[in-house]
């Protein structure tokens, strides 16, 4: 997407002005109990929430959330696919011997562990999100910086996020002005567009990169950034939906522990 980017909906989303420290525990909350589960109901449970949260309380474009959400759960339910056909298990539904180094089948044993994993995806994927989408990055890099992460890791990672839009921004500008020249109209003239492209943005990304350098060194730059990530207090609200949300999310693993599909 160049026109939306995940930066851009966590600049604006209804959960903006939330302590950033309050949204990573709820996500990073979410991956444990995903971990710490044994049955299939906690991670859709979690995953049930979470995106309640995303739509309705941080108002996240439900197309941009499905989109988002698409390659990930597609990647898993072919991961599933594959756990069930070659898992095995004693109660046999189906099998076939395609050749003599490869079995495969379909059990019950089988079936249940490719669901638990695909729910487990799931409900992990949705805690990600939530903080993808709720959290811009300049945020995170307070917390980091509170959290006591070394300085130089830190400006590393600041660089490095800068420099994603640098060469973002280089390509839409290149893309738009090929476009506008036909230089998509065939598809050969498609691959060799497309490899002008790579190398104009290659060396425009080096320019901006000399340019950054100098202009730190013209603002005395020392070894540390300044961080303009905002502090807001965790009000009582936010902390008891946490609260809430994670005795929810351990109560759930605890009652479903051992539950299987089939």
């Amino acid at each position: 997407m160049f026109e939306e980017l995940l930066e851009d909906v966590a600049q604006n989303n209804g959960l903006r002005e939330v302590n950033t420290t309050v949204k990573l525990a709820v996500g990073l909350g979410a991956i444990v109990l995903c971990l710490l589960s044994t049955s299939y109901l906690s991670p859709l449970f979690i995953a049930l929430v979470l995106s309640a949260a995303i739509l309705l309380l941080a108002r996240i474009d439900i197309k941009t959330y499905a989109e988002l959400f698409l390659v990930p759960l597609w990647f898993a339910f072919l991961s599933a696919i594959v756990i069930v056909l070659i898992s095995g298990g004693e109660h046999i539904f189906w099998s076939w011997n395609p050749l003599s180094f490869l079995s495969l089948s379909i059990t019950r044993e089988s079936i249940n562990t490719g669901f638990f994993i695909f729910c487990r995806v799931i409900g992990g994927m949705s805690a990600l999100l939530f903080i993808a989408l709720t959290t811009p990055m300049t945020d995170l890099f307070a917390v980091m910086r509170k959290a006591c992460v070394p300085d130089f890791v830190i400006d590393l990672a600041m660089i490095i996020y800068r420099t994603i839009f640098i060469l973002m921004d280089q390509v839409r500008q290149i893309y738009h002005a090929q476009v506008m020249r036909l230089g998509y109209s065939t598809w050969r003239e498609s691959i060799t567009t497309f490899a002008s492209m790579c190398g104009a943005a290659f060396i425009a990304s080096w320019d901006e990169g000399d340019d950054l350098i100098r202009a730190m060194d013209a603002r005395c730059y020392d070894g540390k950034f300044a961080l303009m990530g905002e502090s807001r207090p965790a009000g009582f609200r936010s902390v008891a939906a946490l609260c809430l949300f994670i005795a929810s999310g351990s109560a759930a693993v605890y009652v479903s522990q051992g539950m299987t599909l089939l």
